[in-house]
């Protein structure tokens, strides 16, 4: 049977101490990678991942961590099982994962694209207290309306993240947010609870990131894709670099409509294959496909399962 396979990545929020020891164990193509990603940004990716840390949560940090480990779970899969790929999808920074698992990013220069998009997502939040809220139990377009009522009274919140029905993440200033948990709570939310960040993904508050991001892209995307890539911006495939451009630049500021992505491919896919830690989006999938089959790569012991899976 010729299956259909969509590969996909996690992003902020999957990172975890420990994350990539199993690869870097018993693999030296992993332990390889992780050096010269090391070398590339002057960062001990060693200590990063393996050792305590705070540095692991900063965003800076956190998106290369979460790529380099990823692309490690992909490249060691295709070792064993060289399969083509459908497809391609990420969930926020996961995109950029995607981009260079389909193979219009060299990983190294992956690395220090998304090292650069975490600074740039800093600086552009630096001194005015952005932050984001979690909230569970509201529709969708309940959720926008309150969020455009609250715009047209001068507050500064956007929709960020659908991840699934009935939750969704909200971003903006951190006084706008708190000043709204009651208003979502009366409409009916379960749960509003400004998370423990210090930028604002996905919304307006970027906008200053954008003009550096795209020379950075300019200057490292290609244009050679093995299959498309969803956009986390429009829901639709993209398979060059004038695609590619803008929307990876537009998706700073949009929010991420993964469930939406997830919705539309799942009809044309028989199975997706996570690669990266903590199996955030397999749990996602099954609430918002249950028809779509969803696997994980997040160590060697689930290396060697999922290639038997598939064998």
């Amino acid at each position: 049977m010729n299956r259909k396979v969509a590969m996909i990545f996690p992003g902020q929020g999957s990172q975890s101490i420990g994350m990539g020891k199993s690869f870097y164990d018993n693999s030296d193509m992993a332990q390889e990678m992780i050096a010269r990603a090391s070398e590339r940004i002057d960062v001990d990716f060693k200590a990063l991942l393996f050792e305590e840390n705070d540095t692991i949560n900063d965003t800076a940090y956190t998106q290369p961590a979460i790529l380099l480990v990823s692309l490690i779970a992909y490249r060691l899969f295709q070792e064993r099982c060289p399969l083509q790929a459908e497809l391609f999808l990420g969930h926020s920074l996961g995109e950029f994962s995607a981009v260079t698992a389909a193979g219009a990013l060299d990983y190294l220069d992956a690395v220090a694209l998304v090292h650069k998009r975490g600074r740039l997502m800093q600086q552009a939040c630096e001194g005015i207290d952005a932050g984001m809220m979690a909230l569970v139990g509201l529709d969708d377009a309940t959720v926008e309306q309150l969020c455009n009522e609250a715009q047209e009274s001068g507050k500064k919140i956007w929709p960020a993240n659908y991840n699934q029905d009935g939750q969704l993440v909200v971003a903006g200033l951190k006084s706008d947010l708190q000043s709204m948990e009651e208003v979502f709570k009366d409409a009916g939310a379960k749960r509003a609870i400004v998370l423990n960040m210090s930028v604002a993904s996905h919304c307006e508050l970027l906008q200053s990131a954008q003009e550096p991001l795209q020379h950075e892209l300019e200057c490292m995307l290609h244009n050679t894709f093995n299959a498309p890539v969803i956009s986390n911006v429009t829901t639709g495939p993209y398979n060059t670099k004038a695609e590619a451009l803008p929307l990876l630049v537009e998706q700073l500021v949009k929010p991420v409509r993964y469930k939406q992505s997830i919705q539309s491919v799942a009809p044309h896919v028989d199975i997706a294959i996570e690669f990266g830690n903590a199996a955030v989006l397999k749990g996602l999938n099954r609430r918002i496909a249950k028809e779509m089959t969803t696997l994980n790569v997040s160590d060697m012991e689930t290396l060697s399962n999922v290639v038997k899976e598939l064998s």
